[in-house]
């Protein structure tokens, strides 16, 4: 199959503008729970009044700072009730959102305030205030600034005093569905991040349709979920207004230290998560197992939990299987799902390859994970499982309004009314990424197959091409490699080389307990390590693994563990953990060349 639409469930435009939302919820059940806020250590409930509130006296205050219609406001912070209400705040002051990843340097915040010609911008501590002093005398188009953790928000309504509400409401209504409601600013592997413009439209007709071709998630009664990932990421961000449009109670946390705290508290009953997520429940568990000598339990409860997940694909499990899984789900998979909540039956997962083995892993112990697929450009995603229409190991159908097409070369092209506009004062990037009938080309590789569903098997521009002619996508082999529980990074090199290599970084958390597991002194670093036959065995059961889904001319051959781990602040990561894979291979050249003698 070549191409693929879904007919849309919901008409567009059903609403003119992000706004409509929190009005009308505050209009027709001002008492319904809408958001619940931690507060020194304790869930409160925020309504749709209270939250109408918030949001219109922030609003105000932003007019009255200056901001006009269709100006750009930065907005730098993590996951946090302020960010939700700034944004929609940003949106009724007919203002358009410019997220900054918290984690962003100075140069990367004064790039996308300058570039987006930002009037004002909304840190989230002193630590970012610092950043923003270092570029503020090369921002001469910013003239208002406030910190969250400052009573920033506070300062902001105290500014509004003055504005009258029918002005407000008129700033609120001059915004239609064609208009922009955001600039999000590209992570880029390489060179500048490209401002995509997204407008009302885009996130309406993304959100309701998704929202009302899934109902086992999004209208089951009690249904909650508690965001953890960047608001700055689109795939954060759809789920913000999915939520706030469907009146589906959001919590925020952004304190990976309290996580499971916080889930066991706030109780979501789904969550929206990247694959790393998943690979680090399962392997933390895994690890906990081993460590009480419960291991050869777990190993068999996971394999049970794939075995009776891939037979719902088939005829439906035995009685034989059904008696094991029964067996445990008492002693394995309830408290699993106790870590998470308790409640949690799907979770949405998108930014990467989740793999066939975890799917099968999750759905088996009672939750499972509804993977999709998109960009930046695509206001979030484009194809999606659900429930009813699921097939693990692939990225799902479009969802409905949708339209995915695969061109003659294997590249994979999206349209529907989600596409974004173009690439904010960059003509030239748009006409490259955009044809004139819609498509929009995503610079991955995938297949179509006869029902529709979609699976991604590459980026057009990281094949490598070895020196005997052969086409290597390494991302099939990197995500494989990636899901054992010892190592963090993956990178497949072998362009113009006789054969395909990988180096593999040590994940941090994972390192103490497989020294401890294999008798090696506590004390003892990656690099003292990096050449131990059995950390050298270890990962070679994982390379073995990934070289079972390639031909024995795309396999791995030799490996090197890099002593020092990839992260966002090495340059090395995306804020999306993206490999920026020319940084690695410059500032690792001697390792790539050690591969190769």
């Amino acid at each position: 199959m070549r191409e693929h639409h879904e007919p849309a469930v919901v008409p567009v435009p059903t609403a003119e503008r992000l706004t409509d939302h929190v009005v009308a919820h505050a209009r027709a059940t001002p008492d319904a729970v809408v958001v619940r806020r931690r507060l020194s250590g304790v869930w409160h409930d925020v309504t749709a009044a209270q939250l109408h509130d918030d949001v219109v006296r922030a609003a105000r205050g932003l007019v009255a700072s200056g901001v006009g219609v269709g100006d750009r406001v930065g907005l730098m912070s993590r996951t946090r009730y302020e960010w939700t209400v700034l944004d929609y705040a940003i949106w009724y002051a007919g203002a358009v959102t410019v997220p900054i990843y918290e984690t962003s340097s100075a140069e990367q915040i004064e790039w996308i305030l300058a570039d987006s010609g930002a009037v004002a911008v909304v840190v989230e501590n002193e630590r970012h205030e610092a950043l923003l002093a270092e570029v503020r005398d090369r921002l001469p188009g910013l003239h208002s600034s406030w910190v969250i953790e400052r009573d920033g928000l506070a300062a902001i309504e105290a500014a509004g005093g003055d504005v009258d509400d029918a002005v407000l409401e008129q700033r609120r209504t001059s915004r239609s569905g064609d208009d922009l409601a955001t600039i999000i600013y590209t992570s880029g592997t390489t060179g500048r991040p490209k401002g995509c413009e997204l407008t009302h439209l885009n996130f309406i007709f993304e959100a309701e349709n998704i929202v009302a071709s899934a109902p086992e998630v999004f209208a089951d009664p009690g249904c909650s979920t508690l965001l953890f990932l960047p608001l700055a990421h689109v795939f954060g961000r759809i789920i913000q207004v999915a939520c706030i449009h469907a009146r589906i109670p959001l919590g925020h946390t952004a304190d990976v230290a309290t996580l499971v705290e916080d889930l066991g508290e706030f109780r979501p009953s789904f969550l929206l998560a990247v694959p790393r997520v998943f690979e680090k429940i399962y392997n933390g568990a895994q690890q906990r197992a081993i460590a009480s000598d419960k291991g050869g339990i777990f190993d068999r409860a996971a394999a049970t939990a794939i075995a009776y997940s891939e037979a719902l694909d088939g005829s439906g499990p035995g009685v034989a299987l059904r008696l094991r899984h029964k067996v445990f789900d008492r002693l394995v998979y309830s408290r699993l799902r106790e870590a998470m909540g308790g409640r949690v039956r799907y979770a949405v997962s998108g930014g990467a390859p989740l793999g066939a083995r975890l799917g099968h892993f999750f759905r088996g112990v009672g939750l499972t994970v509804l993977e999709g697929y998109g960009l930046t450009e695509t206001a979030g995603a484009t194809t999606v499982n659900r429930p009813q229409r699921l097939r693990i190991g692939s990225v799902g159908r479009p969802f409905p309004g949708a339209s995915v097409m695969i061109a003659d070369d294997g590249e994979v092209l999206l349209a529907g009314p989600h596409v974004f506009v173009g690439y904010w004062a960059n003509p030239a990037a748009t006409d490259e990424a955009l044809e004139p009938d819609g498509w929009f080309h995503t610079g991955d590789l995938g297949a179509l197959d006869n029902d529709g569903f979609l699976s991604i098997t590459g980026r057009k521009k990281e094949i490598l091409v070895t020196a005997g002619g052969k086409n290597v996508a390494p991302a099939v082999l990197e995500d494989r490699v990636r899901a054992h529980w010892l190592v963090s990074q993956c990178m497949v090199v072998g362009d113009a080389r006789p054969y395909v290599a990988a180096l593999i970084t040590i994940d941090p958390d994972s390192f103490p307990s497989w020294k401890e597991q294999r008798g090696k002194p506590a004390s003892a670093t990656v690099s003292q390590l990096a050449q131990d036959p059995d950390l050298l065995a270890d990962l070679q059961t994982a390379v073995d693994g990934a070289n079972k889904a390639v031909s024995h001319a795309e396999a791995v051959k030799r490996f090197r563990v890099v002593s020092t781990d990839w992260t966002e602040e090495g340059g090395q990561l995306t804020p999306s953990m993206k490999l920026r894979r020319q940084v690695v291979m410059d500032q690792f050249a001697a390792d790539v060349e050690a591969l190769y003698r």
